[in-house]
């Protein structure tokens, strides 16, 4: 890569890297795994950035991998089993704000399949297009309705959200 293109991606990514971190966070609701996968994505994004940046939508192409990478996160982890007599609560997260209404939305968004979770994000915090959302998790348009609207109607379910979930919170 020559030296002007090294400049225009190091732009890019100092320009992009907190919304990809924040991006991870709402994803994974861990601060090191959302960096690890920010870093992942801008350095899938580097190693062939001359047809990234002819393609056009640098940012799209970037949060695809992101999402992507956030996946197969998902998919290699493989959980041990440990049986016990109770269903442990899940862990409350910490979002540094302070915000009553932030917290219980990060836990639900938590409880959410990753499927599920992924559509509500780049939908509703990204407000992206359901096409556009599609196109980023590579599936099609009624699988984004379908995850989308089951994942809405759990997190309407949820205590302390119910009606009050909203564009606003997201």
């Amino acid at each position: 890569m020559d030296r002007a293109a090294e400049a225009e991606f190091s732009e890019f990514m100092d320009g992009r890297w907190l919304q990809l971190v924040r991006l991870g966070y709402v994803l994974t609701g861990d601060r090191g795994l959302a960096e690890d996968l920010a870093q992942t994505a801008l350095a899938r994004a580097y190693a062939c950035w001359p047809q990234i940046r002819r393609a056009g939508d640098p940012d799209a192409y970037v949060r695809r991998v992101l999402v992507n990478a956030n996946h197969t996160r998902f998919r290699k982890r493989r959980v041990a089993e440990q049986l016990t007599g109770t269903v442990p609560e899940p862990p409350l997260v910490d979002v540094g704000d302070g915000s009553d209404d932030r917290v219980t939305l990060m836990a639900a968004l938590m409880r959410l399949p990753v499927g599920q979770r992924s559509v509500v994000v780049l939908r509703f915090w990204l407000d992206m297009t359901e096409a556009q959302v599609a196109e980023a998790l590579g599936c099609s348009v009624g699988t984004v309705k379908t995850q989308g609207s089951r994942a809405l109607a759990k997190l309407r379910a949820c205590p302390g959200l119910g009606e009050g979930v909203s564009r606003e919170l997201l």
